[in-house]
């Protein structure tokens, strides 16, 4: 099946659900399941068992048949359709049997009868509402996972003469998707890379994110000058800003900070960086832990703040960077995750400390690896931002 998800414009995402696939996918997410097959029916009819047998081993004045109800009311929770309506028969069909083996003074007769067969009609109907429910969470997350994937796209491992590592995670969980980005753009000026992160929450700023990073692999691909690339950034922000102000939508005032690096062609040990008011890239390696003093530009979306002649572009300053260096650049959701005392991640101290005890932490996949789990047990898991950690090296 086909579903569309809008992506704004006049334009579609289209995420196709084979039924055989979207089965697999119910039959994965199916609860008790043991070294991969479902022992969801075996809860269901222990509880039949026990009544049955409870019943028919106890004096007439504790008769407990009619309590077989429970059991299509616990298959409809834990089984599948099918299941849960064969459980209702089959609770009907046990309860006739155990209310026939005793004499007539003690049968529970035809109203607890309705009673079971009433409750297994309710519960077979609660499942397919349930199972349906299911297939429509799996069909949102398709298409969340799918939008991800086109925002932020996979990269090779060693892409751009970069060995590079990355983690994100987004607030919202179902979302799976927020507004930080990030990318890396080979070209024949050298390699860039963009990593920012988009004000506010929600589609929209998945739309601004998306934007920027067009525009990013487009013009870190042509331009020889960096300058440029900011500019092109900055320009392509407004003009989101303004199509979304023509559409009237309320979130057109939307504005992102970004990191802009340039690692040029001829393979000198220095690297570019122009910050459009984002928190400055630390340095990791054998010789400790530096911040870079990057002069923080206006965030991309901000200029017309300023007035007239002055400038609201960012300058691009050139840093030494030695081969055994790592560049660590993230989110404010490093940065600002709290502890529950309301402390901030000490994100500098954490891996000056790490890097002191193991040296080897300073490459792009442990260092990442480090600090998303230092974020993680600083904040217990409960993140409040989006939150990106993104490593690069050169090869």
């Amino acid at each position: 099946m086909t579903r569309p998800a809008s992506g704004g414009g006049g334009q579609r995402l289209l995420v196709r659900y084979p039924r055989s696939g979207r089965r697999e996918a119910l039959r994965r997410h199916q609860m008790l399941r043991v070294r991969g097959r479902s022992v969801a029916w075996v809860p269901p009819l222990l509880l039949l068992i026990t009544i049955a047998a409870v019943d028919a081993n106890t004096a007439g004045d504790f008769r407990i048949a009619s309590w077989i109800v429970l059991v299509p009311g616990i298959a409809a929770a834990i089984c599948g359709a099918w299941g849960t309506a064969a459980f209702a028969v089959l609770s009907l069909l046990a309860y006739l049997i155990v209310d026939s083996a005793w004499p007539d003074e003690f049968q529970a007769g035809m109203p607890d009868l309705i009673l079971v067969a009433m409750g297994g009609l309710l519960a077979t109907a609660a499942c397919v509402v349930r199972i349906r429910g299911e297939e429509r969470l799996l069909r949102i997350r398709g298409i969340a996972e799918t939008i991800r994937r086109t925002v932020l796209r996979p990269l090779p491992a060693e892409w751009g003469g970069l060995a590079h590592a990355a983690v994100y995670l987004a607030a919202d969980t179902d979302a799976r998707v927020g507004g930080d980005f990030y990318d890396i753009q080979p070209g024949p000026h050298g390699t860039r890379v963009l990593v920012g992160d988009v004000q506010g929450k929600g589609l929209g700023a998945v739309e601004a994110a998306a934007a920027l990073l067009s525009t990013f692999r487009e013009a870190g691909y042509h331009e020889p000058d960096l300058a440029t690339v900011a500019e092109r950034l900055a320009v392509r922000i407004r003009r989101h800003r303004d199509h979304a102000a023509a559409l009237g939508r309320t979130d057109s005032d939307r504005f992102a900070t970004a990191l802009l690096l340039g690692f040029p062609a001829d393979g000198t040990d220095a690297v570019d960086v122009a910050n459009f008011g984002h928190d400055p890239p630390l340095i990791a390696g054998p010789r400790g832990v530096r911040t870079l003093p990057t002069t923080g530009g206006l965030p991309l979306g901000l200029g017309d703040l300023v007035p007239p002649g002055v400038p609201t572009l960012p300058p691009v300053r050139r840093f030494p960077l030695a081969a055994d260096e790592t560049l660590l650049l993230t989110t404010d959701g490093v940065t600002e995750a709290r502890a529950p005392d309301g402390a901030f991640y000490p994100l500098t101290a954490e891996v000056t400390r790490a890097l002191s005890a193991d040296p080897r932490t300073a490459s792009p996949r442990r260092l990442v690896a480090f600090v998303r789990d230092g974020v993680l047990r600083h904040s217990r898991g409960r993140l409040v931002d989006d939150t990106t950690v993104f490593a690069v090296r050169r090869l």
